[in-house]
């Protein structure tokens, strides 16, 4: 039985981002008939009509034996539950249909979330950047979007390298805020070169990572190392940003 937790992963990444554009990012009910069964609030000639469009807004092909009807339940239960929670007003915000609507939230956790366990001692953090504020006033919170630190969303794709995208964007993120300046780096290079202790797309962890980049005194850009969304052969010819 899935549990909560990992229903949120799935359903965070599902919240409502575009509120004008109907490109199916946000799926309404039908509200003419509210005492209708769950089931009944589409029939299936609406639901498979969605399905193909869903299809090709987000490029699905499928080539084995009966998996595009395996993934037509999935995608309607899927459906179903967004139905319900769009439909009930007590919520502050809206479901609907990504890239991720044709996984079940154990595929979903095997491929996305592949954080590895580490299997060697980790180096112990470093205090280079660590500064005592003594009784210094400190906000509340921090957004650093607004202060130019975080880089536009990114997406991995069917790749299971979120360790290389965490890692990547701490790195962004820190440089910003030590030199000023926002710099995009590649994920694809620790995909393809940081293979001594990491698994490319099928995973890795975030501290592995960060060792990789000290070691290799830097880290390409996302320009100059684009992001494939499959493991590579290491380009050990390309120019790496130093990062202070």
């Amino acid at each position: 039985m899935d549990s909560q937790p990992s229903k949120m992963a799935i359903l965070l990444l599902m919240m409502f981002t575009l509120s004008s554009a109907f490109d199916m990012s946000v799926v309404s009910h039908d509200k003419s008939h509210p005492d209708r069964s769950m089931s009944s609030w589409r029939t299936f000639d609406e639901v498979m009509a969605m399905y193909e469009d869903w299809l090709v807004k987000h490029g699905k092909v499928y080539n084995g034996l009966g998996e595009k009807e395996k993934r037509f339940e999935i995608f309607k239960d899927k459906l179903r539950f967004i139905d319900e929670h769009n439909s009930e007003e007590t919520h502050s915000f809206k479901l609907g249909l990504n890239q991720f609507a044709d996984l079940t939230n154990e595929e979903y956790r095997f491929t996305f979330l592949g954080v590895k366990k580490p299997n060697k001692k980790v180096s112990k953090r470093s205090d280079r950047y660590v500064q005592l504020l003594g009784e210094a006033a400190l906000p509340d919170s921090v957004d650093w979007r607004t202060k130019g630190a975080v880089a536009p969303v990114k997406d991995q794709g069917s790749c299971g390298s979120c360790w290389a995208f965490s890692t990547i964007a701490a790195v962004e993120g820190i440089n910003k805020i030590i030199t000023g300046d926002l710099i995009v780096l590649s994920e694809q290079e620790l995909v393809d070169c940081d293979t001594s202790y990491n698994e490319g797309c099928n995973g890795g962890l975030m501290e592995y990572a960060f060792e990789f980049i000290i070691k290799n005194g830097g880290i390409d850009t996302e320009e100059d190392y684009p992001y494939t969304n499959h493991n590579g052969r290491c380009d050990t010819y390309r120019v790496s940003v130093r990062i202070h």
